[in-house]
C-alpha cells in the first residue's frame, strides 16, 4: 500500500519553514538579471549590437552558429576599449554611457544600463579582444578567468559568446530549433540595420553568409535592400514635423497591408519600440482606408527630445514611456494622415507604357472607340440633403450646391446609343493626356467604368469610387463646425470603476470640446448629460465608455471622429451612385476627375480598391502579341 501525500504535497502555497534574510551571491545575482536581459540568442545580438554602434562602428560582422547556441560574435570597427577599462567592462553596472540622472533622463546612447555583458557573462563563455583607436596593440580578456593577454587585431572590438545558458540549462530547454532561433537573430540586426543605413552589415552562420546589407548613402536604399524592392514601390513617403516632434520614414499604401504585422517597425530616436501609443496612432491613421483585419506595413522613424521619453523602462530597452502622448499620438496619426491622403492615381501617367507589340508608326495607331448609355442626369452630391443638418447653417450652401465636375463644351463627347464615331471627330485634347485616370470609353454591367490613359485600361468601380468622394466631402464639410452637444431629457447613468471617475474628474475641460458632459452622480456612478449632436441616436453609456478609456491612454477625439465617421459613412453609401445606373461619358468622366481630386479616393470607405490599371503590356500578355 503506497503512503500517503504529505500535506505539503497536496497544498503546496502553506508556509514553509522560515528562512533568514540573507545577501545572495553575486554570480546568482548576475544569473538572475540575465533572465530579464537575455531570453534567447536574438538578445544577445541586440545588446552588443547596441555597444557596437555606440562606439561608432561603421561595419559591423555577426558570426553564429547552431542558431547563436555554440556561438556568437560580433566584430566592429569602432573606438575600442583601452587596455585597463577591458575587466570594468564585465562588472554589473558599469558604463560609459551616463554618470549622473539628467543623464539617464536624456540617454542619446542605444545602451546605458551597464549590466548586458555581465548577465551575458553570467550565463556563458564571453571572450574580449579589443584594441582602442591609437592604441599600439589588442587585448584578449577571458570572462571566466579574467586573464588579460595581447592579441593581433585592427582597431574596434570582438565578443564572442558561447555555449550560451550553459550555466543555466533550465533555460536552455526553452530555446527552439537552430533555424528558428537563426531567424531571430537575423531579425534583431535587420531592425538595426533599419535604423543606421550609414553602416555596413554582415551575418554568418556555419561559415556561411546569410545576409549581408552594405552601407548606403539614403535611407530609402537600405529600406529596398532589407525589406525589398517592393516594399518601397507599395509605400509612401512620410515627414512631419508638429512642435518638437518629428517624424519620418515610410508607410505602405491600403493596397499592400498585409494578413500578419510582420513588417512593422517602429524607431523612437534610433531606438527599435513596440508601443501601445504609437501603434494606436498608426491603426487611427489606416482606420477607414483598410478593408477588414489587414496590418499596414510601414518603417517610421520618430525624432523627439530625449528629456521627453523615457527608455529606462525595461531591462530590454524595447519599451518606451512619453511625457506626452497625446502629442506624440497627434503627430504620428495626422504625418500618416496626410502621407496617404494624396491619390495615387497620377502615378499612373509617371511614364509611358511601353506594349510588347508598337504600331509602326504614330500615325498609324488607332484610336480608341468611345461609346455611351443614354444620357441620365446624375447629380454628384445626390442624397446629401439629409446630412444639412450635421454642420452650421453658414455651410449649407456649400453643402447643397451641386460639386459635379461638368467638362466645357470643347471636352464634351457627343455620343448618343452605342454608336461608333468617326476618327475625326474622336480627336483626343491634348491636355486630356494628363489625366490620371483618362477619359471614360464605356461602362460595363452598370458597375464598373472603363476608361483609357496613357498606360493602358483603368477599370473603377463606380459605387466605391462615388461612395468615397461623397465621405470625403461630408467630412470636409463637418470637419469646419464645432462638435455641438444634445443635451439628454434624462441623463443617462452608469455604475463607473475608479479609472473612469478619477478620468472624468481629470477630463472635465476636455470632455465640452468633443460634445459631452460627463459628471459625477455618485462616488461611483456617472451621468452623461450630453451627448453630439450627430450622435444622438447612439448609445450615450457605450460612448461615454469608450470615450473615458481611450482617455486614459491615447487621445479621445479619435473616439468621437470615429463614430461620427461611421454616421457619415453609411450617409454616403446611401447617397452615392448605385450600381446599374446608366451613366453618360460626361458624367464618368466628371466621376472620374472627381476621384483625382479627392483624398483616398483609391479606397471606398471600407477599405476596398476603387479602380486598378491594366497597362498595354499586361493586355499585349493577355493576347500574346509580341510573341
Amino acid at each position: 500500500m503506497s503512503a500517503l501525500p504529505t500535506a505539503s504535497a497536496l497544498s503546496p502555497l502553506l508556509p514553509a519553514a522560515r528562512r533568514p534574510i540573507r545577501e545572495l551571491p553575486d554570480e546568482l545575482i548576475s544569473q538572475i538579471a540575465a533572465g530579464e536581459v537575455v531570453e534567447r540568442p536574438a538578445s544577445v545580438v541586440r545588446e552588443l549590437l547596441d555597444n557596437a554602434l555606440d562606439a561608432g562602428a561603421r561595419q559591423i560582422t555577426v558570426r553564429l552558429a547552431a542558431g547563436g547556441v555554440r556561438l556568437i560574435s560580433v566584430e566592429d570597427d569602432g573606438q575600442g576599449l583601452p587596455r585597463d577599462e577591458l575587466p570594468l567592462a564585465l562588472r554589473r553596472h558599469a558604463t560609459s554611457k551616463i554618470a549622473s540622472l539628467d543623464d539617464l533622463e536624456t540617454v542619446g546612447t542605444m545602451g546605458f544600463r551597464g549590466e548586458a555583458l555581465a548577465a551575458i557573462n553570467a550565463i556563458a563563455e564571453l571572450s574580449l579582444q579589443s584594441r582602442a583607436a591609437g592604441a599600439d596593440g589588442a587585448f584578449a580578456l577571458d570572462g571566466r578567468t579574467g586573464e588579460l593577454r595581447p592579441v593581433a587585431r585592427a582597431p574596434g572590438t570582438t565578443v564572442e559568446v558561447r555555449e550560451l545558458f550553459f550555466a543555466t540549462p533550465a533555460r536552455r530547454k526553452f530555446l527552439k530549433t537552430d533555424a528558428t532561433e537563426l531567424a531571430h537573430c537575423i531579425e534583431a540586426v535587420r531592425r538595426h540595420a533599419l535604423a543606421r543605413p550609414e553602416v555596413g552589415f554582415a551575418i554568418w552562420h556555419e561559415g556561411r553568409l546569410v545576409e549581408q546589407w552594405r552601407a548606403a548613402d539614403a535611407r530609402d536604399q537600405r529600406l529596398a535592400d532589407t525589406l525589398g524592392d517592393e516594399f518601397v514601390a507599395q509605400s509612401v513617403a512620410v515627414e512631419h514635423a508638429a512642435g518638437p516632434v518629428r517624424v519620418t520614414g515610410r508607410a505602405g499604401i491600403p493596397d499592400a497591408a498585409r494578413s500578419r504585422a510582420d513588417q512593422q517597425f517602429f524607431y523612437v530616436n534610433g531606438r527599435f519600440v513596440r508601443d501601445k501609443v504609437l501603434a494606436h496612432a498608426v491603426r487611427s491613421a489606416y482606420e477607414d482606408v483598410l478593408h477588414g483585419q489587414r496590418q499596414p506595413i510601414y518603417t517610421l522613424y520618430l525624432e523627439i527630445d530625449p528629456a521627453r521619453v523615457d527608455v529606462n523602462v525595461h531591462p530590454t530597452k524595447i519599451e518606451v514611456r512619453f511625457r506626452d502622448g497625446r502629442e506624440v499620438h497627434q503627430a504620428v496619426r495626422h504625418a500618416i494622415e496626410n502621407a496617404l491622403a494624396a491619390p495615387r492615381a497620377g502615378e499612373a501617367v509617371s511614364a509611358p507604357a511601353e506594349p510588347f507589340f508598337k504600331p509602326r508608326s504614330a500615325s498609324a495607331a488607332p484610336v480608341a472607340p468611345a461609346w455611351t448609355q443614354p444620357a441620365i442626369h446624375f447629380a454628384a452630391e445626390r442624397g446629401l440633403g439629409d446630412a444639412a443638418a450635421m454642420w452650421p447653417s453658414a455651410r449649407r450652401e456649400e453643402a447643397s450646391a451641386p460639386s459635379a465636375f461638368t467638362p466645357p463644351a470643347s471636352e464634351t463627347v457627343p455620343l448618343t446609343g452605342f454608336t461608333r464615331q468617326a476618327p475625326a471627330a474622336q480627336a483626343t485634347p491634348a491636355h486630356e493626356e494628363t489625366w490620371p485616370l483618362g477619359r471614360a470609353l464605356a461602362q460595363l454591367q452598370g458597375i464598373y467604368i472603363l476608361a483609357e490613359n496613357s498606360q493602358g485600361l483603368v477599370i473603377v468601380d463606380m459605387h466605391a469610387a462615388h461612395e468615397r468622394i461623397v465621405y470625403e466631402r461630408l467630412k470636409t464639410q463637418l470637419d469646419g463646425a464645432a462638435i455641438a452637444s444634445q443635451p439628454l431629457l434624462i441623463p443617462a447613468t452608469f455604475a463607473a470603476t475608479p479609472q473612469e471617475v478619477a478620468t472624468a474628474e481629470a477630463c472635465a475641460a476636455v470632455l465640452p470640446a468633443l460634445g459631452l458632459e460627463i459628471t459625477p452622480f455618485s462616488p461611483r456612478t456617472l451621468a452623461v448629460r450630453a451627448v453630439p449632436g450627430t450622435l444622438a441616436d447612439s448609445d450615450p453609456v457605450e460612448l461615454a465608455r469608450s470615450v473615458l478609456a481611450e482617455l486614459a491612454q491615447h487621445d479621445a477625439s479619435t473616439v468621437v471622429e470615429r463614430a461620427q465617421n461611421e454616421l457619415l459613412s453609411t450617409m454616403a453609401c446611401h447617397g452615392a451612385v448605385r450600381a446599374n445606373r446608366r451613366l453618360t461619358v460626361d458624367e464618368m468622366n466628371a466621376l472620374l476627375r472627381q476621384m483625382e481630386a479627392t483624398e483616398r479616393s483609391d479606397q471606398c470607405n471600407h477599405g476596398r480598391p476603387t479602380w486598378r490599371q491594366l497597362s498595354v503590356r499586361e493586355l499585349d500578355s493577355l493576347f500574346m502579341r509580341g510573341r
